[in-house]
């Protein structure tokens, strides 16, 4: 209008473009009343304080789309995805055909996705260590059979080739 304000409050507009996008057949979400400091999570269908999201600035409430539960779980299956290839389904079924267990150590909860860092092919889902310790090792069977040939405690042991004649480990 020209003094500036709407002919409708801002309830009714939106009821009146609520019904004009159903009569079109669109999708309309529903209006979720919710009580102060809280906001309605479309993800997970639940009210949560301001505390349950995280920051966003550039949004209108100043909070992001998600809460931070359904944006957890959303990013672990954005980083399967992006970084191996796999869906949580695929990671949770090779985590089943190795009975859960790390496949280095058959001790600790698999848990970690193992993959080679020159092809990216997934090798398997291995615990912390064991992961840790294969990257450590540059992912160099080499340097992994050295390294038990050193635990065996034979590394520096000669070795008797003839009568009379010994090699030194090299």
């Amino acid at each position: 209008m020209r003094d500036g304000l709407q002919a409708y409050c801002r309830e009714c507009a939106s009821a009146y473009h609520q019904q004009r996008q159903l009569t079109k057949g669109l999708n309309v979400r529903p209006r979720v009343e919710v009580p102060e400091g809280h906001k309605y999570c479309r993800t997970c269908g639940e009210i949560k304080p301001h505390s349950e999201w995280t920051r966003n600035r550039s949004a209108s409430d100043g909070l992001g789309t998600l809460c931070k539960a359904c944006k957890a779980v959303k990013g672990r299956a954005q980083h399967l995805k992006r970084n191996y290839g796999l869906t949580e389904a695929e990671r949770d079924a090779m985590v089943a055909s190795q009975r859960g267990l790390c496949s280095i150590c058959l001790d600790a909860p698999a848990v970690h996705v193992d993959h080679c860092h020159r092809t990216g092919r997934v090798r398997g889902v291995l615990c912390f260590n064991c992961n840790s310790a294969i990257g450590k090792l540059r992912d160099d069977p080499d340097v992994a059979r050295r390294a038990a040939t050193y635990l065996e405690g034979n590394s520096w042991k000669p070795t008797l080739v003839a009568p009379g004649v010994y090699q030194l480990p090299s």
